[in-house]
């Protein structure tokens, strides 16, 4: 079944296929459309969600928090300062192993203001013990939000469905969708083993986690992220299948003689690959990897497709101020670390397209130009840049 879908209609029929009990959402740009849709769904009587309108992306992660712990199966969609507004309650969604589901619709935070995309509000939570799942365009966006609730559920951790604000949710591409009955046949009944509302064994939820204890929750968090690659494998293998579409931790693009290659995140993935392909035509060696899966942190993979790379740009759409690169660039570099120094590539942190600043085709092109000169040289000059900053002589312009 083909349809003519922007990103946040496809995340909204993704949910109406799925029928899930509870949504809780405030509404945030740019992901107003999806409760938008999904309520619209709701008054027809399509499905038979209960949607909870509340006072503040606070109260709509309270309201998941709160249908979760009781058994039913709870999502909400937002962005940004909304997303940050969470930010306490993403931690005790976590840790109290509610499998919620967040279609989270990526824009720059405040300060200064900014609505446009960038990856800085999730990345920013990026310790908070959800899984993280990112999208290059609107098929991958409906096509991660099916898989994300049999990953979700077996794991018993929360997760983030994430895509590039106006440039995906707003964005119409034709794509290919699932029969309902083949999306409701995947995702499965939710029968939770333990729950707030089973009569026959009573618990609590969120308990106080004194000294004796917590660290021993947090190493049962830290378990199952790492256990849950094992599940996103499986949830992805059973999607093909009736799907025909294939994913992994990472999708790697030319990467099998790569001389030089970027890892990134999101949309852009799409203009790298086009420039790639480009210079692929005039003999230059250029490879991308996109990084699907930011949580568990696809170390592992990572480490395979770029060993023998001579060069590689490691690109991030959030500053991490650590005054050393972006958060992707800090990951993948102690992902490489044990190679042996023959078959590590040589390594820089880009920053990009903060608060929705451009990145084309030629830009990219300048990129894989530095990482030749780079892999000349033999040696890195400048470890951690900006690409597109009117007036830096350091940067990446393109």
């Amino acid at each position: 079944m083909r349809d003519r879908m922007s990103g946040n209609e496809a995340v909204a029929f993704a949910m109406k296929q799925i029928d899930p009990d509870v949504m809780g959402a405030f509404p945030i740009t740019p992901s107003t459309e999806i409760p938008q849709y999904f309520s619209k769904y709701i008054a027809d009587g399509e499905v038979h969600t209960e949607f909870v309108a509340v006072e503040s992306e606070h109260s709509a992660m309270s309201t998941c928090i709160g249908a979760s712990a009781a058994g039913a199966r709870a999502i909400t969609a937002t962005s940004s300062a909304g997303l940050a507004y969470m930010w306490e309650l993403l931690y005790v969604a976590a840790s109290s192993r509610l499998p919620i589901v967040m279609a989270v619709v990526n824009r720059a935070l405040t300060g200064p203001i900014n609505i446009n995309n960038d990856h800085s509000d999730s990345m920013g939570c990026r310790d908070s013990g959800w899984i993280q799942i990112y999208a290059e365009n609107n098929q991958e966006v409906y096509d991660n939000y099916i898989q994300a609730m049999p990953v979700a559920e077996h794991c018993r951790l929360p997760i983030m469905i994430c895509q590039d604000g106006f440039i995906t949710s707003h964005a119409v591409e034709n794509i290919e969708l699932l029969e309902d009955e083949q999306v409701r046949s995947f995702v499965g009944e939710y029968d939770p083993e333990h729950y707030l509302l089973k009569k026959d064994e009573p618990l609590a939820v969120g308990p106080y986690g004194i000294s004796p204890y917590y660290m021993e929750i947090k190493k049962g968090q830290a378990e199952a992220m790492k256990e849950s690659r094992t599940r996103i494998y499986e949830v992805a293998e059973a999607f093909a299948k009736i799907s025909g579409r294939s994913y992994g931790m990472i999708e790697e693009y030319m990467m099998d003689d790569a001389d030089f290659a970027v890892v990134l995140i999101g949309s852009s993935a799409g203009t790298a690959k086009a420039a790639a392909h480009g210079l692929r035509e005039a003999g230059i060696k250029a490879g991308v990897i996109k990084v699907r899966v930011f949580r568990p942190f696809p170390w592992e993979e990572l480490r395979k497709a770029l060993r023998g790379v001579k060069a590689v740009a490691v690109m991030d759409k959030s500053e991490g101020f650590s005054g050393w690169g972006g958060p992707l660039f800090a990951e993948t570099r102690a992902a490489l670390y044990d190679l042996e120094e023959s078959a590590r590539p040589l390594l820089q942190s880009l920053v990009y397209g903060l608060g929705g600043r451009d990145v084309t085709v030629s830009t990219f092109e300048a990129i894989y130009e530095d990482l030749a000169r780079t892999a000349e040289a033999g040696t890195v000059e400048h470890i951690y840049r900006h690409v597109g900053v009117r007036g830096d002589e350091e940067g990446i312009q393109g």
